[in-house]
């Protein structure tokens, strides 16, 4: 029998996607798999259930149904505690799992078996960029913000001359310049805005200027490693905290529109805008905070709320891109197609997860019954066997390198030692070519070191 991919009706609050997109389901069934939508799946997303069946999929008309006999279950969110119970042992699921803020849901789903990916874990390496849900999702969202901004703001985006006067444009500010926040500086732009942003990693400089806006940091040493090998901010010291707020508090009073995108993955959201910050800014100003759902980088944002304090709207919306839910469930879908493209073997047509893989490896959290990702387990890699007298001699952190280097070094010292003194001639001079000969390797060893 074909392989089952099920696609269920999303249960959680605010959610308006769906997993899957006509487009992606003729492209799954032509991997040779019969796709299983539930009733009503797309309906918040503007894709009727008719516009599924046309594209090959069967529609089920409810989630036990759907559930049955899965094979790899795709969702958005994570299941609930009555959904898990549904799904059966060794199914695959693949949905933003958010494994960072719900432990408990990482072992409920190992108790019950499920063989579980999470796709805000894909590594982010070239390969792998068509399966980057934070980066399709993230994207909306920049977009989103500035329509949300300018929803709130009482005044016009552009500069407008007019005969009766001159309209000034409006000032943006947007703090964190990923992938949202890159994609707010081009619509704010677009829109006529006058743009600023600002990030703690190196390398936005160059792209913030890119697209028109300013870039606002302290551009000191510690700037200059700011930025993890996976691309995202690092947390910085207290000191560089300082004076970076010192900077922001002085331009965001200046600003009309605040956007916040900063988000480090598995860590609450940073405050970077005080209610004092917020009380220095104009009346009619906007603050849009897009990363309230995990805490806001306002203190004065509410998920889920829009509320005005000292006379600025601060916006909370949850799940700014389900706000776009058509164009978000394609891009979102797209992704998972193209991981489960590379899940599927072509010959058997049947589930082959090659943990060899970095991109599958880097994104499934447990497997039979257990969780298997090495950011959520608790034991950790036993530590490289050294030479102990290596280790005695440099209490250094010595590299693979010197660590192989420096035995050979006196290993071959010894060798050659006894060799030149065989008659009993030289006998007198034998005290002084075996001192000599350690002292010069040693010398040499030292230096190799150093």
């Amino acid at each position: 029998m074909a392989l089952k991919i099920a696609v269920p009706k999303e249960t959680a609050a605010h959610e308006t996607r769906v997993a899957a997109s006509p487009e992606t389901v003729k492209k799954l069934i032509a991997l040779g798999a019969r796709v299983c939508i539930e009733n009503g799946a797309g309906d918040k997303a503007n894709i009727l259930d008719a516009d599924f069946k046309d594209a090959g999929a069967t529609i089920c008309k409810d989630a036990a149904e759907t559930y049955k006999s899965a094979d790899i279950i795709l969702k958005v969110r994570p299941p609930s505690d009555a959904e898990i119970k549904q799904i059966q042992k060794a199914t695959l699921l693949i949905g933003m799992l958010a494994p960072y803020s719900d432990d408990a849901l990482l072992k409920k789903l190992a108790d019950a078996q499920i063989n579980a990916c999470s796709m805000e874990l894909v590594p982010r390496i070239t390969r792998a960029q068509s399966m980057d849900v934070l980066s399709s999702q993230s994207n909306l969202a920049g977009y989103k913000s500035v329509l949300d901004a300018a929803e709130h703001f009482g005044r016009a985006f552009p500069m407008m001359m007019t005969a009766a006067g001159t309209v000034p444009p409006a000032k943006v500010f947007v703090m964190g310049a990923g992938v949202a926040g890159l994609q707010a500086i081009a619509t704010a732009r677009r829109l006529g805005g006058v743009v600023s942003a600002t990030d703690v990693r190196p390398a936005a400089k160059e792209q913030v200027e890119s697209l028109g806006a300013t870039f606002v940091a302290v551009e000191n040493e510690e700037f200059k490693e700011a930025e993890t090998s996976g691309g995202y901010a690092k947390e910085m010291s207290k000191e560089y905290q300082k004076e970076q707020q010192a900077l922001v508090e002085d331009t965001i009073a200046k600003q009309d529109i605040v956007i916040t995108t900063a988000l480090i993955p598995g860590r609450p959201a940073a405050k970077l805008i005080s209610e004092a910050m917020v009380k220095s800014m104009k009346p009619g100003s906007v603050i849009v905070d897009l990363a309230v759902e995990n805490g806001g980088n306002c203190a004065s944002s509410e998920a889920g709320k829009v509320v005005k304090k000292h006379g600025v709207s601060i916006v909370g919306h949850y799940n700014v891109p389900g706000r776009l839910s058509t164009n978000a469930s394609a891009l979102y879908a797209k992704n998972l197609l193209n991981f489960v493209t590379l899940l599927i073997d072509k010959d058997s047509k049947k589930i082959a997860l090659n943990l060899e893989d970095e991109i599958i490896a880097g994104v499934l959290l447990t497997k039979d019954g257990a969780v298997i990702h090495p950011n959520f387990t608790k034991t950790k890699p036993a530590p490289k066997v050294v030479d102990k007298k290596i280790l005695e001699s440099d209490k250094s952190p010595a590299s693979e390198t010197a660590v192989k280097k420096a035995p050979i070094k006196k290993a071959a010292t010894k060798k050659t030692s006894p060799k030149k003194a065989p008659s009993k001639k030289s006998a007198t001079k034998k005290p002084a070519t075996k001192k000599a000969a350690p002292k010069t390797a040693g010398k040499k060893t030292s230096e190799k070191k150093d």
